[in-house]
């Protein structure tokens, strides 16, 4: 008998049959490789952001380069960086570590979103994105980078021109792929009219549901790949948020969803999600991968971690045998209305091209 809270309030429960002989295990679904563009992934890639960016702590580079190597011995086959991470420093990481096993593993990257002087700032005009590229394939120490994104959509850019570039590096064998991150649907049928879009990656979990609006059912309708970055909503459904919040310095600091009050009403919420994981015998991370990866076959994840035990755990995920219910709960608590405050700053927001839903707070 699995049970799970409702209306918020853990107080309240409702009882939910086991129906094991009603409704198809996941395990094999959840294991299957997935196919994003010219690729056959294993679900669950390695985001590498936060070896060299946004959160903290950060580890030491050889914990990093151990964490790597740890990640490829355990059959990660999908690393995805950034030149904005780290300001190149994440890219640099991967190419002094990774690069003598190049063929075990699919490398992508991107372009747009970078920094100068240690500012954020959009550049999608053609001659960025073919510096960027170069001095990516620098960093990087390869010749060629497989999927190659386009980080953000540069609204001063037509969409078409930014991902002519690409089109460029792939005919001159420098990417293999193009990608599009945190756009809408529109843009992507934009981009995709130009040439085949192997990816769109975007934040995707229980909490961030915004991709369910139309993007997913695009992607699907185009034969493009998903890539859900912050799986485990950026730590809180992996239980590495509390009370306190983050660390002075965090990026996650300045996101409402992790400030007062919002933060915590969306704890109560990730206590009630433990509650279900719990009674399944995963961890909470587990079951937000798991969640993620239910939702459609052509969905890779890329939880990122300093931790070569959280590391195993994330890839655990794949050998869980969950009975569908215990997804139709997470759905019947995490809706669009439940999680407290905008997900991003508004100076963030402005730099996104996904949907919102009806009524989202965006500040």
């Amino acid at each position: 008998m699995f049970m799970a809270g409702i209306g918020g309030q853990a107080s309240l429960w409702r009882v939910i049959p086991d129906r094991k002989q009603d409704h198809p295990r996941l395990m094999t679904v959840l294991s299957s490789p997935r196919a994003i563009g010219p690729f056959t992934l294993s679900p669950v890639g390695l985001g590498c952001m936060n070896l060299s960016h946004a959160y903290l702590p950060r580890p030491e580079p050889r914990q990093a380069e151990k964490l790597l190597l740890h990640a490829l011995d355990q059959g990660v086959d999908f690393f995805d960086t950034a030149a904005l991470y780290g300001f190149g420093a994440n890219e640099e990481l991967l190419g002094r570590t990774l690069m003598d096993w190049r063929d075990e593993f699919v490398l992508a990257s991107k372009c747009v979103l970078g920094g100068k002087d240690g500012q954020r700032g959009l550049d999608g005009s053609p001659q960025a994105i073919t510096a960027t590229l170069e001095d990516s394939l620098r960093r990087l120490n390869v010749e060629h980078i497989d999927l190659y994104y386009l980080h953000r959509l540069d609204a001063n850019v037509p969409i078409e021109e930014s991902v002519g570039a690409l089109v460029r590096a792939v005919e001159s064998g420098k990417i293999g792929a193009i990608g599009l991150s945190e756009m809408s649907a529109a843009t992507l049928r934009r981009a995709h009219a130009v040439h085949p879009i192997a990816a769109m990656q975007t934040e995707y979990s229980p909490w961030t549901r915004n991709a369910e609006v139309a993007v997913l059912d695009a992607c699907v309708e185009l034969s493009v790949g998903f890539v859900a970055f912050s799986p485990v909503a950026r730590g809180v459904l992996a239980g590495g948020v509390g009370p306190a919040g983050v660390p002075k310095g965090d990026i996650r600091g300045a996101m409402p969803r992790f400030q007062s009050p919002h933060l915590e009403r969306n704890l109560a919420l990730a206590g009630q999600f433990k509650a279900i994981a719990d009674q399944v015998g995963c961890t909470m991370a587990q079951l937000s991968l798991a969640w993620v990866l239910s939702r459609r076959p052509n969905i890779v994840v890329i939880p990122g971690t300093t931790s070569t035990v959280h590391l195993d755990e994330n890839l655990a995920t794949l050998t869980l045998d969950l009975p569908a219910d215990v997804f139709a709960a997470v759905d019947a608590l995490f809706t669009f209305e439940a999680v407290s405050g905008p997900r991003y700053p508004k100076s963030a927001q402005a730099q996104i091209d996904t949907e919102t839903w009806p009524g989202e707070p965006l500040e």
